[in-house]
Protein backbone atom coordinates (compact mmCIF):
# COMPACT_ATOMS: atom_id res chain seq x y z
CA UNK A 1 0.00 0.00 0.00
CA UNK A 2 1.19 3.20 -0.63
CA UNK A 3 1.53 6.21 2.38
CA UNK A 4 1.52 9.66 2.09
CA UNK A 5 3.05 11.86 5.10
CA UNK A 6 4.12 15.81 5.73
CA UNK A 7 7.72 16.39 6.66
CA UNK A 8 5.93 19.46 8.79
CA UNK A 9 6.42 19.14 12.56
CA UNK A 10 3.42 17.25 14.00
CA UNK A 11 1.26 18.89 16.17
CA UNK A 12 2.01 18.08 19.92
CA UNK A 13 -0.16 16.18 20.92
CA UNK A 14 0.16 13.86 18.15
CA UNK A 15 -1.52 12.91 14.46
CA UNK A 16 -5.09 13.06 14.87
CA UNK A 17 -6.55 9.62 13.61
CA UNK A 18 -9.86 10.09 14.40
CA UNK A 19 -11.84 7.34 16.72
CA UNK A 20 -9.98 4.27 16.18
CA UNK A 21 -10.06 2.45 19.41
CA UNK A 22 -7.77 0.33 20.18
CA UNK A 23 -6.07 0.13 16.29
CA UNK A 24 -5.20 3.77 17.06
CA UNK A 25 -1.83 3.20 19.41
CA UNK A 26 -0.24 1.08 16.25
CA UNK A 27 -1.19 3.33 13.55
CA UNK A 28 0.45 5.95 15.14
CA UNK A 29 3.79 4.56 15.37
CA UNK A 30 3.02 3.46 11.46
CA UNK A 31 4.76 6.87 9.85
CA UNK A 32 7.74 7.05 12.35
CA UNK A 33 8.97 3.76 10.89
CA UNK A 34 8.14 4.30 7.62
CA UNK A 35 9.90 8.04 7.54
CA UNK A 36 12.99 6.26 9.06
CA UNK A 37 12.91 3.82 6.03
CA UNK A 38 12.91 5.82 3.40
CA UNK A 39 15.63 8.04 4.42
CA UNK A 40 18.11 5.27 4.36
CA UNK A 41 17.38 3.78 1.31
CA UNK A 42 18.07 4.99 -2.16
CA UNK A 43 14.94 6.55 -4.12
CA UNK A 44 14.09 7.73 -7.71
CA UNK A 45 12.07 10.83 -7.86
CA UNK A 46 9.26 9.72 -11.01
CA UNK A 47 7.15 12.84 -10.80
CA UNK A 48 6.71 16.58 -9.70
CA UNK A 49 3.83 18.34 -8.76
CA UNK A 50 2.91 22.02 -8.52
CA UNK A 51 -0.20 22.98 -6.83
CA UNK A 52 -0.87 26.59 -6.76
CA UNK A 53 0.78 27.93 -9.94
CA UNK A 54 -0.93 30.77 -11.63
CA UNK A 55 1.00 33.04 -14.03
CA UNK A 56 4.55 31.58 -13.48
CA UNK A 57 5.98 29.87 -16.64
CA UNK A 58 6.23 26.27 -16.75
CA UNK A 59 10.54 26.51 -18.25
CA UNK A 60 11.79 28.51 -15.37
CA UNK A 61 10.02 25.92 -13.18
CA UNK A 62 11.41 23.20 -14.93
CA UNK A 63 15.59 25.07 -14.68
CA UNK A 64 14.76 25.29 -10.79
CA UNK A 65 13.65 21.75 -10.16
CA UNK A 66 15.83 19.91 -12.11
CA UNK A 67 18.08 19.17 -8.31
CA UNK A 68 14.94 17.07 -7.06
CA UNK A 69 14.79 14.52 -10.22
CA UNK A 70 18.84 14.16 -9.34
CA UNK A 71 18.17 12.98 -5.84
CA UNK A 72 19.48 9.88 -4.80
CA UNK A 73 17.70 9.73 -1.34
CA UNK A 74 15.15 11.25 0.87
CA UNK A 75 17.48 13.59 2.38
CA UNK A 76 18.78 14.90 -1.24
CA UNK A 77 15.19 15.31 -2.51
CA UNK A 78 14.81 17.56 0.66
CA UNK A 79 17.91 19.61 -0.04
CA UNK A 80 17.02 20.35 -3.59
CA UNK A 81 13.55 21.54 -2.26
CA UNK A 82 14.75 23.78 -0.32
CA UNK A 83 16.62 25.82 -3.43
CA UNK A 84 13.69 25.21 -5.64
CA UNK A 85 11.46 26.61 -3.14
CA UNK A 86 13.38 30.21 -3.08
CA UNK A 87 10.73 31.04 -5.51
CA UNK A 88 7.79 30.61 -3.39
CA UNK A 89 6.21 29.68 -0.36
CA UNK A 90 6.28 25.95 -0.39
CA UNK A 91 6.20 23.45 1.92
CA UNK A 92 6.97 19.58 0.35
CA UNK A 93 5.05 16.63 0.50
CA UNK A 94 6.53 13.08 -0.48
CA UNK A 95 4.63 10.31 -1.88
CA UNK A 96 5.38 7.01 -2.39
CA UNK A 97 4.51 5.98 -6.06
CA UNK A 98 4.26 2.45 -7.69
CA UNK A 99 7.71 1.50 -7.87
CA UNK A 100 9.59 0.16 -4.65
CA UNK A 101 11.85 3.01 -4.19
CA UNK A 102 9.87 6.15 -6.26
CA UNK A 103 8.59 8.97 -5.07
CA UNK A 104 6.31 11.94 -5.86
CA UNK A 105 7.19 15.52 -4.89
CA UNK A 106 4.70 17.99 -4.56
CA UNK A 107 5.19 21.39 -4.26
CA UNK A 108 1.84 23.12 -2.88
CA UNK A 109 3.37 27.13 -3.53
CA UNK A 110 1.40 30.73 -3.00
CA UNK A 111 2.71 33.15 -5.72
CA UNK A 112 3.54 36.72 -4.84
CA UNK A 113 0.62 39.14 -5.76
CA UNK A 114 0.81 40.95 -8.25
CA UNK A 115 1.09 44.13 -6.34
CA UNK A 116 2.83 45.33 -3.70
CA UNK A 117 3.99 48.62 -1.76
CA UNK A 118 5.82 49.53 0.80
CA UNK A 119 6.02 52.65 3.41
CA UNK A 120 8.89 54.35 5.18
CA UNK A 121 10.60 57.07 6.34
CA UNK A 122 14.35 57.53 6.29
CA UNK A 123 16.36 60.15 8.15
CA UNK A 124 19.93 61.63 6.93
CA UNK A 125 22.13 64.47 5.25
CA UNK A 126 20.33 66.43 7.99
CA UNK A 127 17.27 65.95 5.95
CA UNK A 128 14.14 63.79 6.79
CA UNK A 129 11.65 61.70 3.81
CA UNK A 130 8.86 59.65 3.59
CA UNK A 131 9.58 56.75 0.83
CA UNK A 132 6.68 55.39 -1.20
CA UNK A 133 7.25 51.99 -2.80
CA UNK A 134 5.61 49.95 -5.48
CA UNK A 135 6.52 46.95 -6.59
CA UNK A 136 5.11 43.82 -9.21
CA UNK A 137 7.07 40.85 -8.64
CA UNK A 138 7.08 37.63 -11.27
CA UNK A 139 5.81 39.82 -13.80
CA UNK A 140 5.77 37.92 -16.62
CA UNK A 141 6.01 35.14 -15.19
CA UNK A 142 9.33 34.47 -15.37
CA UNK A 143 10.96 36.37 -12.17
CA UNK A 144 10.86 39.66 -13.96
CA UNK A 145 10.18 42.55 -11.98
CA UNK A 146 9.25 46.45 -11.72
CA UNK A 147 9.95 48.29 -8.89
CA UNK A 148 8.51 51.92 -8.79
CA UNK A 149 10.10 54.41 -5.72
CA UNK A 150 9.14 57.70 -4.74
CA UNK A 151 10.89 59.88 -1.95
CA UNK A 152 9.74 63.21 -0.54
CA UNK A 153 11.92 64.66 1.42
CA UNK A 154 12.45 67.94 3.76
CA UNK A 155 14.93 69.69 0.57
CA UNK A 156 14.41 67.43 -2.19
CA UNK A 157 12.08 65.09 -3.90
CA UNK A 158 13.85 61.62 -5.97
CA UNK A 159 12.11 59.00 -8.07
CA UNK A 160 13.09 55.79 -9.86
CA UNK A 161 10.90 53.25 -12.36
CA UNK A 162 13.24 50.11 -12.49
CA UNK A 163 12.87 46.57 -14.69
CA UNK A 164 14.47 43.38 -13.66
CA UNK A 165 15.04 40.36 -15.91
CA UNK A 166 16.85 36.95 -14.72
CA UNK A 167 17.99 33.98 -16.59
CA UNK A 168 16.14 31.53 -15.77
CA UNK A 169 18.00 28.75 -14.30
CA UNK A 170 20.70 31.38 -13.37
CA UNK A 171 19.91 34.12 -11.65
CA UNK A 172 23.09 35.48 -10.82
CA UNK A 173 22.89 36.57 -15.09
CA UNK A 174 20.55 39.34 -14.97
CA UNK A 175 19.45 42.11 -16.39
CA UNK A 176 18.27 45.78 -15.57
CA UNK A 177 17.09 48.92 -17.16
CA UNK A 178 16.29 51.80 -14.77
CA UNK A 179 15.08 55.47 -15.56
CA UNK A 180 15.58 57.97 -12.23
CA UNK A 181 15.76 61.28 -10.76
CA UNK A 182 17.92 61.93 -7.52
CA UNK A 183 18.71 64.81 -6.32
CA UNK A 184 21.22 65.72 -3.67
CA UNK A 185 23.24 68.03 -1.83
CA UNK A 186 26.63 68.10 -0.68
CA UNK A 187 27.48 70.58 2.35
CA UNK A 188 31.20 69.86 2.04
CA UNK A 189 30.97 71.64 -1.52
CA UNK A 190 28.36 73.67 -0.94
CA UNK A 191 26.75 72.61 -4.20
CA UNK A 192 23.00 70.96 -5.22
CA UNK A 193 23.16 68.20 -7.89
CA UNK A 194 19.92 67.02 -10.01
CA UNK A 195 20.56 63.76 -12.00
CA UNK A 196 18.12 62.65 -14.45
CA UNK A 197 18.80 59.74 -16.52
CA UNK A 198 18.74 56.62 -17.79
CA UNK A 199 21.34 53.23 -17.01
CA UNK A 200 21.59 49.69 -17.90
CA UNK A 201 23.51 46.77 -16.45
CA UNK A 202 24.14 43.42 -17.05
CA UNK A 203 25.50 41.36 -14.17
CA UNK A 204 27.07 37.91 -14.50
CA UNK A 205 29.51 35.75 -12.47
CA UNK A 206 33.32 33.92 -13.72
CA UNK A 207 34.63 31.53 -11.69
CA UNK A 208 34.46 32.67 -8.25
CA UNK A 209 34.26 36.78 -9.03
CA UNK A 210 31.21 38.54 -9.85
CA UNK A 211 30.97 40.92 -12.40
CA UNK A 212 28.83 43.70 -13.48
CA UNK A 213 28.90 46.13 -16.49
CA UNK A 214 26.54 49.40 -16.70
CA UNK A 215 25.76 51.90 -18.84
CA UNK A 216 24.64 55.47 -17.31
CA UNK A 217 23.70 58.54 -19.33
CA UNK A 218 22.64 61.68 -17.49
CA UNK A 219 21.62 65.27 -17.77
CA UNK A 220 22.89 67.18 -14.68
CA UNK A 221 21.51 69.73 -13.20
CA UNK A 222 24.42 71.95 -10.68
CA UNK A 223 22.88 74.53 -8.40
CA UNK A 224 24.76 76.72 -4.79
CA UNK A 225 23.31 76.02 -1.51
CA UNK A 226 23.82 79.26 -0.66
CA UNK A 227 24.67 82.62 -1.15
CA UNK A 228 28.15 81.64 0.24
CA UNK A 229 29.23 79.28 -2.39
CA UNK A 230 32.89 80.01 -3.44
CA UNK A 231 33.39 81.21 -6.92
CA UNK A 232 35.47 78.02 -8.41
CA UNK A 233 31.94 76.15 -7.45
CA UNK A 234 29.33 79.37 -8.60
CA UNK A 235 31.16 79.55 -12.15
CA UNK A 236 30.21 76.16 -13.12
CA UNK A 237 26.12 76.11 -12.41
CA UNK A 238 24.25 74.68 -14.68
CA UNK A 239 23.66 71.93 -17.51
CA UNK A 240 25.61 69.07 -18.65
CA UNK A 241 25.42 65.98 -19.70
CA UNK A 242 27.22 62.67 -19.07
CA UNK A 243 27.75 59.05 -20.52
CA UNK A 244 30.00 56.60 -18.90
CA UNK A 245 30.72 52.76 -19.20
CA UNK A 246 31.95 51.32 -16.21
CA UNK A 247 33.07 47.41 -15.09
CA UNK A 248 32.83 46.01 -11.55
CA UNK A 249 34.22 43.06 -10.60
CA UNK A 250 34.15 41.01 -6.74
CA UNK A 251 35.17 38.54 -5.18
CA UNK A 252 33.23 38.39 -1.46
CA UNK A 253 33.97 34.78 0.76
CA UNK A 254 32.97 37.18 3.78
CA UNK A 255 30.65 35.03 6.20
CA UNK A 256 28.81 38.43 6.90
CA UNK A 257 28.87 41.92 5.34
CA UNK A 258 28.54 43.81 8.62
CA UNK A 259 30.92 42.02 11.18
CA UNK A 260 32.63 39.19 9.44
CA UNK A 261 34.44 36.61 11.44
CA UNK A 262 36.23 35.15 8.49
CA UNK A 263 36.54 35.52 4.79
CA UNK A 264 38.20 38.36 2.11
CA UNK A 265 36.49 41.50 0.30
CA UNK A 266 38.08 42.24 -3.09
CA UNK A 267 36.28 44.89 -5.27
CA UNK A 268 37.61 46.63 -8.00
CA UNK A 269 35.62 49.17 -10.14
CA UNK A 270 36.73 50.76 -13.79
CA UNK A 271 35.38 54.00 -15.30
CA UNK A 272 35.21 55.40 -18.73
CA UNK A 273 33.20 58.49 -18.58
CA UNK A 274 32.54 60.99 -21.17
CA UNK A 275 31.20 64.40 -19.66
CA UNK A 276 30.06 67.30 -22.18
CA UNK A 277 29.63 71.21 -21.62
CA UNK A 278 26.12 72.57 -22.57
CA UNK A 279 25.41 73.74 -26.13
CA UNK A 280 27.59 76.50 -27.98
CA UNK A 281 30.28 75.92 -26.22
CA UNK A 282 33.57 73.47 -27.19
CA UNK A 283 33.12 70.43 -26.58
CA UNK A 284 35.76 68.44 -24.04
CA UNK A 285 36.01 65.08 -23.46
CA UNK A 286 37.63 63.42 -19.72
CA UNK A 287 38.74 60.02 -19.94
CA UNK A 288 39.15 59.04 -16.89
CA UNK A 289 40.35 55.20 -15.89
CA UNK A 290 40.56 54.52 -12.37
CA UNK A 291 41.04 51.45 -9.91
CA UNK A 292 39.56 52.03 -6.51
CA UNK A 293 38.47 49.88 -3.64
CA UNK A 294 34.80 49.56 -1.90
CA UNK A 295 35.59 53.01 0.66
CA UNK A 296 36.17 55.38 -2.15
CA UNK A 297 33.57 58.33 -2.67
CA UNK A 298 33.11 59.25 -5.97
CA UNK A 299 31.41 62.51 -6.71
CA UNK A 300 30.77 64.93 -9.67
CA UNK A 301 32.75 67.86 -9.52
CA UNK A 302 31.85 70.71 -10.97
CA UNK A 303 35.43 72.74 -10.76
CA UNK A 304 36.26 70.35 -14.08
CA UNK A 305 32.46 69.06 -15.12
CA UNK A 306 34.12 65.49 -14.28
CA UNK A 307 34.64 62.78 -11.52
CA UNK A 308 36.48 63.52 -9.20
CA UNK A 309 37.21 61.22 -5.24
CA UNK A 310 36.90 62.43 -2.17
CA UNK A 311 37.92 61.37 0.97
CA UNK A 312 37.35 61.76 4.56
CA UNK A 313 34.17 60.44 7.31
CA UNK A 314 33.30 57.53 8.89
CA UNK A 315 33.77 55.10 6.12
CA UNK A 316 37.23 56.57 4.92
CA UNK A 317 39.51 58.09 7.27
CA UNK A 318 38.07 58.89 10.91
CA UNK A 319 38.20 61.49 12.99
CA UNK A 320 37.82 63.67 9.62
CA UNK A 321 34.70 65.43 8.70
CA UNK A 322 32.54 63.31 5.62
CA UNK A 323 34.46 64.52 2.32
CA UNK A 324 36.89 67.60 4.08
CA UNK A 325 40.19 66.31 2.77
CA UNK A 326 42.19 67.36 0.33
CA UNK A 327 41.81 70.89 -2.13
CA UNK A 328 39.24 73.39 -1.51
CA UNK A 329 38.25 76.88 -2.10
CA UNK A 330 36.66 79.15 0.74
CA UNK A 331 36.02 76.24 2.76
CA UNK A 332 34.51 74.16 0.27
CA UNK A 333 36.14 71.24 -1.21
CA UNK A 334 36.62 69.78 -4.58
CA UNK A 335 37.58 66.46 -4.34
CA UNK A 336 41.05 65.40 -6.19
CA UNK A 337 42.04 63.08 -9.09
CA UNK A 338 43.41 60.52 -7.34
CA UNK A 339 43.29 58.39 -3.83
CA UNK A 340 44.61 55.73 -1.94
CA UNK A 341 42.91 54.92 1.59
CA UNK A 342 43.16 52.07 3.79
CA UNK A 343 42.60 50.73 7.39
CA UNK A 344 43.33 48.29 10.38
CA UNK A 345 40.25 46.99 12.34
CA UNK A 346 40.50 44.68 15.16
CA UNK A 347 37.19 43.41 16.79
CA UNK A 348 36.67 41.20 19.66
CA UNK A 349 33.98 40.89 22.23
CA UNK A 350 32.89 43.08 25.21
CA UNK A 351 35.24 43.18 28.15
CA UNK A 352 34.04 40.58 31.15
CA UNK A 353 31.51 39.23 28.64
CA UNK A 354 28.02 40.56 29.93
CA UNK A 355 25.21 39.43 28.07
CA UNK A 356 26.98 36.25 26.58
CA UNK A 357 24.74 34.55 24.59
CA UNK A 358 22.11 37.00 24.19
CA UNK A 359 21.53 40.65 23.26
CA UNK A 360 25.32 40.95 24.42
CA UNK A 361 26.71 39.06 21.61
CA UNK A 362 25.28 41.84 19.25
CA UNK A 363 27.96 44.02 20.61
CA UNK A 364 32.20 43.98 20.20
CA UNK A 365 34.82 46.36 20.70
CA UNK A 366 36.73 48.31 18.24
CA UNK A 367 40.05 49.26 17.38
CA UNK A 368 41.32 50.81 14.33
CA UNK A 369 44.14 52.26 12.46
CA UNK A 370 42.90 54.71 9.38
CA UNK A 371 45.31 56.11 6.67
CA UNK A 372 44.72 58.03 3.49
CA UNK A 373 45.45 60.94 0.64
CA UNK A 374 44.19 62.53 -1.49
CA UNK A 375 45.90 65.10 -4.33
CA UNK A 376 45.32 65.96 -8.17
CA UNK A 377 47.95 65.02 -10.74
CA UNK A 378 50.50 66.93 -13.31
CA UNK A 379 49.74 64.63 -15.97
CA UNK A 380 53.01 65.86 -17.57
CA UNK A 381 54.89 63.66 -14.73
CA UNK A 382 55.42 60.02 -14.51
CA UNK A 383 54.04 57.45 -12.31
CA UNK A 384 56.62 57.80 -9.95
CA UNK A 385 55.93 61.65 -9.55
CA UNK A 386 51.84 60.86 -9.30
CA UNK A 387 53.03 57.78 -6.15
CA UNK A 388 55.50 60.71 -4.31
CA UNK A 389 52.87 63.19 -4.27
CA UNK A 390 50.17 60.37 -2.90
CA UNK A 391 52.43 59.74 -0.50
CA UNK A 392 53.33 62.89 0.81
CA UNK A 393 51.01 64.76 3.80
CA UNK A 394 48.93 61.50 4.55
CA UNK A 395 46.38 62.28 7.28
CA UNK A 396 45.59 59.15 9.44
CA UNK A 397 43.88 58.42 12.50
CA UNK A 398 43.42 55.88 15.21
CA UNK A 399 40.94 55.58 17.61
CA UNK A 400 38.91 52.51 19.94
CA UNK A 401 35.00 52.46 20.33
CA UNK A 402 31.71 50.30 20.56
CA UNK A 403 30.12 48.74 17.63
CA UNK A 404 26.25 47.39 17.35
CA UNK A 405 25.33 45.09 15.23
CA UNK A 406 21.82 45.96 13.75
CA UNK A 407 20.75 42.33 12.22
CA UNK A 408 22.01 41.60 8.38
CA UNK A 409 21.35 45.80 7.97
CA UNK A 410 23.48 47.94 9.23
CA UNK A 411 25.97 48.35 11.96
CA UNK A 412 26.09 51.51 14.39
CA UNK A 413 29.70 52.70 15.86
CA UNK A 414 30.14 54.75 18.55
CA UNK A 415 33.96 55.72 18.32
CA UNK A 416 36.58 57.91 19.82
CA UNK A 417 38.91 58.98 17.16
CA UNK A 418 42.47 60.59 17.29
CA UNK A 419 43.34 62.28 14.09
CA UNK A 420 46.85 62.55 12.76
CA UNK A 421 48.84 64.20 9.54
CA UNK A 422 46.05 66.75 9.63
CA UNK A 423 46.85 69.58 6.31
CA UNK A 424 46.05 73.34 6.77
CA UNK A 425 42.50 73.32 5.13
CA UNK A 426 41.43 69.71 6.49
CA UNK A 427 38.02 69.70 8.69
Amino acid sequence: YSTVHSLEPLPANGPDFGALGEEAEFVEVEPEAKQEILENKDVVVQHVHFDGLGRTKDDIIICEIGDVFKAKNLIEAIEAHVLAAALFNAPLLLGEDALPNGLDVTFEVTELRRLTGSYNTMVGNNEGSMVLGLKLPNLLGRAEKVTFQFSYGTKETSYGLSFFKPRPGNFERNFSVNVYKVTGQFPWSSLRETDRGVSAEYSFPVWKTSHTVKWDGVWRELGCLSRATSFAVRKESGHSLKSSLSHAMVIDSRNSSILPRRGALLKVNQLDAQPTEPPKRPLKILVLSNVYTQRGAQTYNPKIKGWMFYLGGPTSVRGFSMHSVGPQSEGDYLGGEAYWAGGLHLYTPLPFRPGQGGFGELFRTHFFLNAGNLCNLNYGEGPQAHIRKLAECIRWSYGAGIVLRLGNIARLELNYCVPMGVQPGDR
